[in-house]
């Protein structure tokens, strides 16, 4: 039953074997709380979040138009969501989120015993945390995912040479939040 496609899971949801869904919520639920965590900055609302893609996908199953695979279309609705929830978090809390150009500003918070662990994915998924949502969530899918331009595109609903641009800036900003840090040694 584990190697059947998304598609097949889908027409057998819809045919009315609704805990056939379990396989598509196992497929993704880990690559999805992933991004969430990064852009979100919480694994509490991380998970509540995904909780409520995975139903809102669940809900909208006869929505799916089979025109892009069917991660493709959940990770669009994990990345609205987040936005969503971010938006709201925004409202309420003033200056929640960093621009850019206060990312330049922010103190160091350098700690010795965390980076002597010499866990470099871990070092790398902290200073993926500094960037904002948006920067965090292409990186996320990109490399960590390993999505497609194209694919990635399609979830954050932009163009391929947006997402081209993004991944540029990111890399850009995660350089100089390493070279104004004096991280750059933790990574080499």
């Amino acid at each position: 039953m584990k190697n059947l496609s998304d598609l097949e899971i889908i027409d057998s949801v819809k045919r009315g074997n609704h805990s056939d869904y379990s396989l598509l919520v196992n497929r993704y639920k880990n690559k999805a709380f992933s991004l969430l965590v990064r852009m979100l900055k919480n694994q509490m609302e991380a998970e509540e979040v995904l909780q409520d893609c995975f139903v809102k996908a669940y809900n909208s199953l006869n929505n799916f138009k089979q025109q892009s695979k069917f991660s493709t279309w959940f990770y669009r609705i994990v990345y609205n969501t987040a936005l969503t929830r971010l938006s709201i978090k925004k409202r309420q809390v003033e200056n929640e989120m960093a621009s850019i150009d206060d990312l330049y500003f922010l103190e160091s918070d350098y700690n010795p015993e965390a980076t002597e662990q010499k866990d470099t994915s871990k070092f790398v998924q902290t200073m993926i945390e500094k960037l904002p949502a948006n920067y965090a969530a292409v990186v996320n899918m990109f490399y960590l995912d390993e999505m497609s331009c194209e694919e990635i595109s399609e979830a954050m609903q932009t163009s391929v040479s947006n997402v081209k641009v993004m991944l540029h800036r990111s890399r850009n900003l995660l350089r100089d939040i390493l070279v104004k840090n004096n991280y750059a040694e933790e990574i080499l």
